[in-house]
């Protein structure tokens, strides 16, 4: 950081003589205070560290990534005829997190500097330089190697190799691709799906139809909640060459039209665990009504094509933004609570 200079906010510097000498004679005159005072830390530092690293481990996108960790955790337990409480779901869930905490922390280490350049990340920790870069990149390593560790001893091998897999998927080959390409969007839906099937192989210590089925869901998801992202923030990405599809084709055509065609697969795709059994008709009504606004508002954002003010073609994406990031929860619920368990 660069650090701000006394002068500029100094008054004795800025007032005419006469009041810099009054000024002079008040300091002389002012209670003097203990030298341990005068080094305490401001009282915001402390929430401005938990701030920091609430965002160098991306503690929202874990909490997205738990919520469906836990529900394929869950799913997986009841094929087991076993229950979701017992001790094992903690073990996996920390795991998990711990993984994609890492994850995220060197994710950020490695787009610092495309961070500095972007208004909506600029302030992140390592891109501001309130962190360093070895900070960073050695809370990440801890981070992910604990978080292995958990997974090696309280679950089975196949979901540490998967959590692994995920993480050097999306530090090692997505993060550097979206720079080059705008494959990197697809090849990140991959990694960014695999939260409920490492819950569910956790459960069950094998991938099953219905664990793909879940992945499924995430992976599909995904690109309508990108497609909004991209073109919320398409000048950010834009200034710091990231090859999105709003900045590749900046007209917006290719951005409703892969937003619409996995609106249109999530229905689909959503129904796969009612039809592999894992659940009753009630979640097969739920999730088509949930699927059918989904798209509603995907098509919605379509007007983004020919709205002529930036206000409403922003609102539009921010809407669509706004309804993927209930629907999942809310599907996920929906399958839980009417999920049917084997004995």
């Amino acid at each position: 950081m660069t650090p701000v200079s006394h002068a500029a906010h100094s008054p004795e510097v800025a007032a005419p003589l006469p009041q810099r000498t009054a000024l002079a004679a008040l300091a002389r005159n002012a209670p003097r205070h203990h030298a341990a005072d005068l080094h305490a830390p401001s009282p915001g530092a402390t929430a401005t560290l938990i701030q920091d690293l609430r965002e160098l481990f991306k503690v929202k996108v874990v909490g997205l990534v738990l919520v469906t960790g836990w529900g394929g955790f869950y799913l997986g337990s009841l094929q087991s005829g076993i229950s979701s409480v017992q001790v094992g779901l903690l073990d996996t869930l920390l795991g998990i997190g711990l993984v994609s905490a890492g994850a995220g922390a060197l994710n950020q280490a490695l787009e610092r500097t495309t961070d500095a350049r972007m208004v909506r990340t600029a302030d992140r920790p390592l891109a501001s330089g309130r962190f360093s870069l070895a900070a960073g990149v050695t809370a990440g390593l801890g981070a992910l190697a604990l978080g292995a560790l958990c997974l090696l001893l309280r679950t089975n091998l196949i979901t540490v190799s998967l959590a692994l897999l995920t993480a050097f998927t999306y530090v090692a080959i997505y993060t550097p691709l979206k720079r080059v390409t705008t494959l990197a969007t697809f090849i990140g839906a991959f990694p960014g799906a695999m939260g409920p099937m490492l819950g569910w192989t956790a459960a069950r210590g094998r991938i099953e139809w219905p664990a793909v089925a879940l992945f499924a869901i995430l992976f599909v998801w995904q690109f309508p909640h990108f497609m909004s992202i991209a073109w919320l923030y398409r000048e950010d990405y834009a200034r710091a060459g990231i090859r999105m599809l709003p900045v590749v084709q900046p007209d917006g055509l290719s951005t409703v039209v892969e937003a619409l065609f996995y609106a249109v697969l999530m229905i689909p795709v959503s129904l796969a665990p009612w039809r592999l059994g894992m659940t009753g008709v009630s979640y097969a009504v739920v999730a088509t009504v949930l699927g059918l606004l989904y798209l509603a508002y995907t098509i919605r954002f379509a007007r983004i094509l020919r709205v002529r003010s930036e206000v409403e073609s922003r609102m539009l994406a921010r809407d669509l933004l706004k309804v993927s990031v209930l629907y999942l929860p809310l599907l996920f619920t929906a399958l839980m609570l009417c999920a049917v368990g084997k004995g």
